[in-house]
């Protein structure tokens, strides 16, 4: 993982907005207007702001804008474009997608791989380059047609290659759905390395059991066991249906972390059947 320092006295531009504000989403030769809505939506919740489409088969249409739902800012600014070489000519990095290798393939990166190179090369802008370059730094994520993608004349205008693991017999995603993957692992890494949050301040403390002697309860066992124990608290006067909106929550919070096994759910089930009785 990428580190870097957030002391934004020192790095006054390293910031996630900045980063995402220099991501261009290139969509050549869109057959569908929903697409381009779709992709714009899916754009717009990981904070991208920039899109440009080449060539496209139809324009931009209510469709397209109904598609976008939030997004109707990315369609209202979109960059139309005759050509990819056009799209491209003021970037520093190309990324361009590709679900299978070529006859003379570049550098191919995983979402993951893609998104720590491109922070690691905005970080260290600010190294060799002026400040307002640094703001309108520009890597263009580049995605094909829905039905054959990208040509090999196109790919060679990459710097890298990037592809979505996916299942091997089939490997081929939505245009808008390959964005938001890609857009939402970019947005993800940037503000681990970009902000003051840390690994540690995003991690999360779970316990996962190493062995099982008896197979786990089901869902079904564990919503069954938290009504029994819900009707035992109200029966002891702990709980009060009436008053209380929280104790089913944490009781279900509890269950879901202990993770028992059908022996302890029986045993469980056993001692609150004797309590209610008694």
């Amino acid at each position: 993982m990428v580190t870097t320092d957030t002391n934004a006295s020192q790095q006054p531009f390293s910031t996630l907005a900045a980063f995402l504000a220099g991501i261009r989403i290139v969509m050549v030769n869109t057959t569908l207007p929903a697409n381009i809505g779709s992709a714009a939506r899916a754009m717009h919740t990981m904070g991208l702001t920039q899109l440009t489409v080449v060539a496209p088969k139809l324009p931009i249409d209510e469709d397209a804008y109904a598609h976008a739902a939030g997004a109707k800012a990315i369609l209202d600014t979109v960059t139309i474009c005759d050509t990819l070489e056009q799209a491209l000519q003021d970037c520093h990095w190309v990324i361009a997608t590709s679900s299978r290798q070529r006859h003379i393939p570049r550098p191919v990166l995983s979402p993951r791989q893609a998104a720590e190179l491109m922070v690691t090369n905005f970080h260290n802008l600010g190294d060799v380059m002026t400040d307002a370059a640094h703001r309108n730094w520009q890597l263009a994520i580049v995605f094909g047609r829905e039905d054959r993608g990208l040509t090999n004349e196109e790919l060679q205008l990459a710097d890298y290659h990037i592809q979505i693991p996916a299942n091997p017999q089939y490997g081929v995603l939505n245009v808008a759905a390959a964005v938001q993957v890609i857009a939402s692992v970019f947005y993800e890494t940037a503000e681990l390395a970009l902000t003051a949050k840390t690994a540690a301040e995003k991690s999360i403390d779970l316990t996962f059991r190493q062995q099982w002697d008896e197979p786990p309860i089901s869902n079904e066992q564990r919503l069954q066991l938290e009504n029994r124990l819900l009707a035992l608290l109200e029966n002891l006067a702990i709980y009060n249906p009436a008053q209380s909106k929280v104790m089913p929550q944490r009781i279900n919070r509890l269950l879901s972390r202990l993770q028992l096994d059908i022996k302890e759910y029986q045993l469980l089930q056993a001692t609150i059947a004797k309590l209610l009785k008694s």
